[in-house]
């Protein structure tokens, strides 16, 4: 059994305060993403025990696709833009677009985690690394290599191998820290972005051939 103390006015001020604070973390987070690392970010639906918030009892991607009636905030916009727009779409995900500032390059968060470490060592350059609840690991890279990658993997000799890997491109888009994703749990940072790199991600070739090394020695 549960129960309030001090009435329902408190409760009612209470809950309300809890809602603006809450809004106002949002606003703040996806302000950081448009005005400091200079991404364009798209409200998202929610999930709870397999629902979507989209009211579509037959949606294919629940909590992890963009709301559409949602228009979203471009790149640049300051806090204040971001309170009065964010304000329509209480309690949505945060989406990156992929295909505008980056691509992304998707490998098993083990081998992510793996290759982090080498190339790290190998002193090559990195973007922001995102970790997914259900345990993947996304290598922000420059635009264009979910459409490069066949050829890229050709060339590298990795094209008939089995690899659990995969590059998400335009028309694709990320669920940002700290927001859940497909009701599995919050997004993750393993590699968070820094004014360095979130501009200008790099380049796929320069990454890609030890994700694929890792991800082949993964499955065998």
């Amino acid at each position: 059994m549960g129960f309030t103390i001090g009435g329902s006015r408190g409760t009612k001020e209470y809950r309300a305060g809890s809602r603006r604070r809450g809004r106002m973390s949002e606003c703040t987070a996806v302000a950081e993403y448009t005005g400091l690392w200079g991404w364009d970010v798209v409200p998202g639906a929610r999930a709870a025990a397999g629902v979507c918030s989209c009211g579509d009892a037959q949606c294919s991607a629940p909590g992890a696709h963009p709301l559409v009636f949602g228009a979203g905030v471009p790149a640049g916009a300051t806090l204040d833009e971001v309170t009065e727009a964010w304000g329509e779409f209480p309690g949505a995900a945060l989406l990156l677009p992929a295909g505008r500032s980056f691509d992304v390059i998707e490998v098993a968060e083990e081998a992510g985690r793996r290759a982090l470490v080498r190339l790290e060592r190998m002193g090559l350059p990195l973007g922001p690394v995102a970790a997914t609840p259900d345990g993947r690991a996304q290598f922000f890279v420059a635009p264009g290599a979910a459409a490069g990658l066949p050829q890229l993997l050709y060339r590298m000799g990795w094209d008939d191998a089995r690899l659990d890997l995969r590059a998400l491109g335009s028309g694709a888009y990320v669920t940002a820290p700290p927001s859940d994703h497909g009701g599995l749990g919050p997004m993750r940072w393993l590699r968070p972005p820094a004014l360095d790199s979130a501009g200008g991600p790099p380049q796929a070739r320069l990454l890609l051939g030890t994700l694929a090394y890792i991800a082949h020695r993964l499955q065998l």
